[in-house]
């Protein structure tokens, strides 16, 4: 395939790296240096576009691919109080988007156990429920998307929390959950590429469901298998449905 980088920072350059080691040639890279001038009939004859930018960049480059008719997968997060919004206009434009807060093979399948988990433990209300997340410094979301897929996994399986609350420790004063509530505590310390724990608790025990990246490296490959599982569709998808873990 012909892929567009839409964003060249640490992923970007990993995610060229693996596009290259699987056979397919880089279209173009877009960065803050180019991207003011670009226009859909630049990016025309492309397979696809991966983004990995910043979330107002992202809406930005997700219009311009529908424009031109390039499919484009989305790992920027912090866009998603928009999605309904873009979803709309992709159906419309009869694009092809496909999106995901994390597109690492391993995420994904803790995804999946996480709602097994939660709906394991939903009978069982001495236990109380938490996500933990770790990012480095210069990530500029919080919570990450990860943990809101994580927490929406969780509510979605659960009687009795109904809403996430967030809080980034040392930023803010400390939030004290409603008994309805799920707390994500957010943590930016160091360079690291993210760690995100479930924490079930009681009087008796404890319960922890960890992930940890050891590097970029999953987020990146998995994206590029995401652009080619897109390749030659239509439509508004989630990264989720590339996997399917119930067979």
């Amino acid at each position: 395939m012909n892929i567009i980088l839409l964003g060249y920072g640490k992923m970007g350059q990993i995610i060229e790296r693996y596009a290259l080691k699987r056979g397919h040639q880089i279209f173009l890279v877009v960065d803050e240096h180019n991207r003011p001038n670009l226009t859909a009939d630049d990016i025309k004859g492309a397979d696809v576009a991966i983004d990995f930018s910043v979330p107002f960049a992202a809406l930005d480059n997700m219009n311009l691919c529908l424009e031109a008719g390039v499919p484009i997968v989305v790992g920027t997060t912090g866009w998603y109080d928009q999605l309904e919004e873009v979803k709309a206009k992709c159906l419309e434009a009869d694009g092809s988007i496909l999106y995901g807060s994390n597109f690492s093979i391993g995420v994904n399948v803790f995804f999946h156990i996480n709602r097994m988990l939660a709906k394991a433990l939903q009978p069982y209300k001495q236990y109380d429920v938490q996500v933990e997340e770790i990012h480095h410094i210069h990530k500029l979301d919080a919570p990450s998307g990860t943990a809101i897929t994580i927490a929406e996994g969780i509510l979605d399986n659960s009687d009795v929390k109904t809403t996430w609350v967030n809080t980034v420790i040392g930023d803010q004063d400390e939030i004290i959950p409603k008994p309805q509530e799920l707390l994500i505590e957010s943590h930016r310390i160091e360079e690291v590429p993210g760690t995100h724990t479930v924490l079930y608790s009681s009087e008796v025990d404890q319960i922890e469901f960890k992930h940890t990246a050891h590097s970029r490296d999953g987020f990146a490959l998995g994206a590029v298998v995401a652009a080619e599982w897109l390749n030659g569709k239509r439509g508004f998808y989630q990264v989720t449905e590339i996997f399917d873990f119930n067979k």
